[in-house]
């Protein structure tokens, strides 16, 4: 390969020259060659000066050089300057035939116009002709004596010589035809080159623009931490953050935790921790310092290769300053207002409780009424404990060795009375003693929320059942019921805050959709997590999963 493209830079700087120069480059092998021999002659063969036929070559020779340099070939016609090799075998035949029998192997020469004719590119048959015959009358004696003189050896010569060079002819006809082709072959790649790289530049501009056009920050990194591909937003987090673009996850940078104040280990920050291999969503982080400090949602996907290999990864970015800021604004509000309602509620249970303590001087009906007072101001007191549980960033949860079958007993004792009245059933499938890693008091909540849901979903009375599966690493305990479920829809976003099923809302149940939140939320503080399984009409099925006994794994 390297050989042609050699041929081909040289080719490109020989067609920039002028038609002169090209024409005199030519000639010019075979002009100092004679010109050598022209001053070496005196000395070495000084009867040759004597010999009209020589001396004649000589001149010619010079002529002819002096030819290519003065005469305009760009205003002759196409391919004049082949006359200059046709009177080169001239040239040569009479320094040949000067300079025998002293120099015989003068001949040898018209090697040099045989291939100028021969990489012409003139006709086939016109080049292979005149490098036969132009040899041929080279060898051929200049006067009748000599010709008459001649032996069978010297016939065989004459014939012999110019069949050789109609071989050189021939094999340059043919490397050059090679060539060509390869040139052609050359050039076709190099369009086929131009094109996919012009290709591949718009298809680059393209996704520079679609990734500049899209509100979230991105960036590929190869396995070495090199970035591949980044997008403006990107750009503009990392110099939030104060980073050298050089070192992608290492060096200095303002990139703090959730409190907005710990700054972030190396190892811990997004980008790091994707070049690790890690994948990851929703991982909240804060860039920056002062009144322009951004929190940053941020996600990655590891790269991998055909053979498995870590071959890089890929980060997305997402400032959600604005909704964190409105979640905490939501949490402050929902607090203050749970507080406010709180004092006012004690206060009005306290003072029914006390007039409900001499519930016997009292005529029947206030009685009565009073009675619904306090259990709508319990049920208010109760819908504010579950807002401040909600609205709390910080529910502490104490998890210790616990026996789920214990608490399981407990939550079922509490709702027996409540399940009797409704007509439902309940029973268990809980291996005893079911050691946890769990807060009693939390898991014994979610399991109250849970049973007091089944049953109050049961309107028309059914079946409850509680089971449980363990292994070394995880318990699993199900509260199964028979009720009125839920579309799937529904619940899928059974856990959000607030949200009620279409189907409750039908059948009337109070509630405030806070529960489940609530829920899940200890679940999760445990290490955990919650699922439902639900279909309308046919009940509905809640998992919760814990931690066996011993710490929690790490996330």
């Amino acid at each position: 390969m390297a050989e042609p493209l050699f041929h081909r830079g040289a080719g490109r700087i020989f067609r920039r020259l002028g038609p002169r120069t090209q024409v005199a480059l030519c000639q010019l092998p075979l002009a100092v060659l004679v010109a050598a021999l022209a001053v070496i002659t005196p000395f070495a063969w000084p009867a040759l000066l004597q010999r009209p036929l020589y001396g004649a070559g000589l001149v010619l020779h010079g002529v002819l050089f002096v030819a290519c340099l003065l005469v305009p070939w760009e205003r002759l016609p196409h391919r004049a300057y082949l006359l200059v090799p046709v009177l080169d075998f001239a040239a040569i035949g009479l320094l040949r035939n000067g300079a025998a029998p002293l120099l015989p192997g003068l001949a040898v020469l018209a090697v040099f116009p045989v291939i100028w004719i021969s990489a012409s590119g003139m006709l086939s048959r016109s080049s292979l002709a005149l490098s036969f015959l132009g040899p041929f009358f080279v060898m051929v004696p200049s006067s009748m004596d000599h010709l008459a003189a001649m032996t069978s050896s010297d016939l065989t010569t004459v014939v012999l010589f110019p069949v050789m060079m109609l071989a050189v002819s021939l094999a340059i006809r043919f490397a050059s035809v090679n060539l060509r082709l390869q040139q052609r072959e050359l050039a076709e790649k190099d369009r086929e080159l131009r094109e996919l790289l012009a290709a591949s530049t718009d298809r680059e501009k393209l996704l520079e623009t679609v990734l500049d056009a899209t509100d979230v920050g991105i960036a590929a990194v190869d396995s070495s931490g090199h970035f591949l591909v980044s997008n403006s937003r990107q750009r503009n987090f990392r110099r939030a953050t104060g980073a050298d673009e050089a070192v992608p996850g290492q060096g200095h940078q303002l990139i703090y935790g959730q409190d907005r104040h710990t700054l972030l280990p190396p190892d811990r920050r997004p980008i790091s921790r994707a070049m690790a291999g890690e994948s990851f969503a929703d991982y909240l982080v804060w860039a920056g310092e002062g009144p322009e400090q951004r929190a940053v949602s941020t996600a990655a996907r590891p790269l991998v290769s055909d053979d498995g290999r870590l071959t890089g990864a890929v980060v997305v970015y997402t400032d959600v300053t604005g909704w964190v800021e409105s979640v905490a604004a939501n949490h402050e509000l929902v607090s203050n207002v749970s507080h406010e309602f709180k004092n006012p509620l004690n206060s009005i249970i306290g003072n029914v409780d006390l007039v409900l303590d001499d519930v016997d001087m009292l005529p029947p009906h206030l009685a009565q009424r009073l009675q619904v007072v306090q259990r709508n101001a319990e049920r208010l007191l109760d819908l504010v404990a579950d807002l401040t549980a909600s609205a709390s960033t910080t529910l502490n949860v104490h998890p210790k060795r616990t026996d789920l079958a214990s608490l399981v007993e407990t939550s079922l004792s509490s709702a027996q009375a409540s399940a009797q009245r409704s007509h439902v059933e309940i029973a268990t499938d809980v291996p005893s003693p079911l050691w946890a890693y769990a807060d009693p008091l939390r898991i014994g909540q979610v399991l109250d929320n849970l049973v007091s849901n089944a049953i109050k979903y049961s309107p028309d009375g059914g079946s409850i059942r509680i089971s449980a599966t363990a292994d070394r690493q995880w318990i699993r305990l199900s509260v199964t019921d028979t009720g009125m479920g839920m579309s799937p829809d529904d619940a899928a976003k059974v856990f959000n805050r607030f949200f009620r099923a279409e189907s409750a809302q039908q059948a009337a149940i109070p509630g405030a959709g806070l529960g489940l939140s609530i829920t899940r939320m200890i679940v999760e503080r445990h290490g955990g997590s919650i699922v439902c399984e639900s279909g309308e009409g046919q009940g509905s099925t809640f998992t919760m999963t814990l931690p066996a006994e011993g710490p929690p794994p790490a996330f």
